[in-house]
């Protein structure tokens, strides 16, 4: 997948990956996908977002992450 929307600037917070040379990294878009459980909401309160740099980020996230298996400790009398 090509990401035309995401950009990486080293001058620009400290290198975050951006939508479009915005100032609004990656993360953050992906931090507003999950509070706003209505997405006409999220680009109402954030008309300079688009539904394709979503879209980007979220397959951009999803790009970097590996499919490594993390074993995390289970404490069985919280979990019943």
């Amino acid at each position: 997948m090509v990401f035309d929307r995401i950009t990486v600037n080293p001058a620009q917070i400290n290198g975050q990956p951006c939508i479009r040379n915005m100032r609004l990294t990656v993360r953050r878009v992906i931090e507003l996908v999950a509070t706003y459980a209505d997405r006409q909401e999220l680009l109402q309160e954030y008309p300079e977002l688009e539904e394709e740099d979503i879209l980007q980020a979220l397959h951009y996230t999803a790009a970097c992450l590996d499919d490594r298996i993390i074993s995390l400790p289970v404490n069985y009398e919280t979990a019943a």
